[in-house]
């Protein structure tokens, strides 16, 4: 299971949203399920940030 606070704990060089985004998407490759733990801190996280993660993570691995 993918949690967004292991990544943003264990990718310190996320600057932005966006970044983020990315590295669930390169994750999702490895991984069966995402689990949404925490919000983000970024300036540029969008209001419906829950949504852009989920939809990043089920693109990435065809589901």
């Amino acid at each position: 299971m993918l949690h967004i606070s292991d990544i943003l704990i264990e990718r310190n060089d996320l600057e932005s949203f966006a970044d983020l985004v990315d590295a669930v998407r390169s994750r999702a490759r490895e991984e069966r399920f995402l689990r949404i733990d925490v919000k983000p801190p970024f300036a540029d996280t969008p209001e419906r940030w829950e949504d852009v993660l989920e939809s990043a993570f089920t693109s990435a691995t065809g589901r």
